[in-house]
């Protein structure tokens, strides 16, 4: 089932997310809708915040850069209570990003390119491990989400006065984009 996603102004997308337990409620129908929602959104990342639930789940394709990354071919995966645990800060990068909670901004922003993760996999099997490159990017936004963070927070002052009149677009609910969005009335 696609779900609407949350755009900035929801205060879901402002708390931090809670860890789960391994039994929750319908956690493999929850990661499919997301799948599903991510997918029929064009997103390569999605949160549980994003729909509405401050819970630490997130789900990340890549497959659909695999002509650019060969690599990334069938990389369909779900991360359970993630947590950043290191990161790498003598190799940094600058990359623009965008969000499917905030549709149509998309600005630069600098992240380490290599750090250290634990989760836990849709198997329930547990993870602790180095990720780089745009995997490490990819996860670095989504897990910022259960941060209560979105990628505009790690904008320069100049760059987040330039977008100042669009993000009050968003918060005020004047939203465009393709697919179903919840925004703060």
């Amino acid at each position: 089932m696609v779900l609407p996603i949350y755009t900035i102004g929801q205060p879901v997308l402002r708390k931090v997310a809670e860890d789960i337990s391994l039994d929750y409620p319908n956690l493999k129908e929850l990661i499919e809708n997301m799948f599903e929602t991510m997918y029929k959104s064009d997103g390569v990342g999605l949160a549980a915040p994003q729909i509405g639930l401050s819970i630490r789940v997130v789900v990340i394709t890549l497959d659909v850069l695999k002509s650019e990354f060969p690599e990334y071919a069938g990389f369909n995966h779900a991360y359970i209570n993630p947590h950043i645990v290191e990161t790498d800060d003598s190799d940094m990068e600058t990359l623009e990003e965008g969000c499917l909670s905030l549709p149509g901004i998309h600005e630069p922003v600098r992240r380490p390119k290599r750090i250290r993760v634990q989760y836990i996999d849709e198997e329930l099997k547990a993870h602790d491990e180095w990720v780089e490159g745009y995997l490490a990017r990819v996860m670095q936004h989504e897990f910022d989400h259960l941060e209560g963070v979105v990628f505009t927070d790690r904008l320069s002052p100049l760059r987040k006065q330039l977008i100042k009149k669009k993000m009050q677009q968003l918060r005020n609910g004047k939203v465009s984009c393709h697919y179903r969005v919840k925004p703060l009335k």
